[in-house]
């Protein structure tokens, strides 16, 4: 059995203590005392924002704030949710589906969609299509005439990232192009202007609109975003090489304007979030009558048919809130009606069957077995 001594036992203890004291040095400065450890420690520096000291809001939760605050939203938001409603009530769409009716065949068959992507993939074929359509109520201007596809992906990453911002803006960087394949170059390396697959895949139906036989003008200036004119496209930036071999995507530009001024192409590039997207094509800047008959003449030009897409010519006034839509006022009124709903469960509850507030009683520790 090894027993120590008392002298050996405070030897040792003397040489931790030092040991310590090399390790820990400590620093006063002025009235504060703080210890400044050796480089092995990793203690963070002090401050209040880490040791979360700094001056916070902390509201207690009584039944009164929490009813007051749901019977205020429920306040508020239902009245905007019916205002919501009532506003997009006023507006009056006229929603016409063509790609279906202007083609040859409209059967399902291999045999039918061969015909119609032949029909709209030959460029002698004739693809004017007119529509007659009746004005539901009356349309005051500016009635905003739209292209509708469905069933059309602009959010596919490949889609989205064959783009040149550079090249669209300056005309030094024409030959930045690494990042818009395959519509890059031509055929001798000559860089395309607009590049990548959106520009190339540009929507080109053209519309026509006419109302006894008295044309009705579709003004398309400032339909695209006066950012993208200012900040995204060059005004010094002219197309070449564009849609100049094959296959071509869609539509055409003019050579002799920039591209900051080719405004249908502008609203294109600004790819949408969801397959089934509206773009705007023009104005028109007189009002419609109701029950009067408007004809469209439309250019059936945009291959739609070989990945099953939809084609729809919308008209449509607008109101403060906008376009026609539904959901705005019907979240609002949901989510108001609810939190009134929950105001009133709660005044219930605290009036049947009232608890002091902060009575330590209710404690888990407090509770007996039989009340778990």
């Amino acid at each position: 059995m090894v027993t120590i001594r008392a002298d050996e036992i405070s030897n040792i203890i003397r040489e931790r203590i030092e040991q310590y004291n090399r390790e820990v040095k400590i620093v006063n400065t002025g009235d504060e005392a703080s210890q400044t450890i050796s480089k092995k420690s990793k203690k963070p520096q002090y401050s209040r924002f880490t040791q979360q000291e700094l001056p916070a809001c902390k509201p207690i939760l009584t039944p009164g704030l929490v009813i007051t605050t749901l019977i205020s939203i429920g306040i508020i938001f239902v009245p905007i949710g019916l205002g919501s409603l009532s506003a997009s009530e006023h507006v009056v769409e006229i929603v016409d589906r063509y790609d279906d009716a202007c083609i040859p065949s409209n059967g399902d068959d291999e045999a039918a969609k061969r015909e119609r992507l032949s029909f709209i993939q030959n460029a002698k074929t004739n693809k004017t299509c007119i529509r007659n359509l009746v004005v539901p109520k009356k349309m005051k201007h500016p009635i905003h005439v739209y292209y509708q596809l469905d069933n059309f992906y602009q959010n596919h990453r490949r889609y989205v990232k064959s783009r040149s911002d550079r090249q669209y803006r300056s005309p030094g960087s024409e030959g930045d192009t690494k990042t818009c394949a395959p519509e890059s170059e031509v055929d001798d390396h000559r860089p395309i202007v607009p590049c990548g697959l959106i520009a190339w895949s540009l929507f080109n139906d053209t519309y026509g609109i006419s109302t006894k036989d008295n044309p009705i003008p579709i003004n398309k200036k400032d339909i695209a975003w006066q950012s993208d004119k200012n900040s995204k496209f060059g005004s010094n930036v002219y197309p070449k090489n564009f849609q100049k071999q094959d296959p071509v995507g869609g539509g055409k530009l003019n050579e002799s304007l920039p591209l900051s001024e080719q405004e249908d192409l502008l609203v294109w590039m600004r790819t949408a979030a969801l397959p089934n997207f509206r773009k705007l094509y023009g104005r028109i800047e007189t009002d419609l009558e109701a029950d009067e008959k408007i004809t469209v003449v439309i250019q059936n030009n945009y291959n739609t048919y070989s990945f099953d897409s939809k084609k729809q010519l919308v008209l449509s006034t607008t109101t403060w809130i906008g376009g026609k839509n539904d959901f705005l006022g019907k979240a609002y009124i949901s989510v108001g009606g609810t939190c009134l709903f929950l105001a009133i469960a709660f005044i219930l509850t605290y009036v049947i069957k009232p608890r002091p507030l902060g009575d330590p009683a209710y404690l888990s520790w407090n509770l007996n077995s039989a009340t778990r």
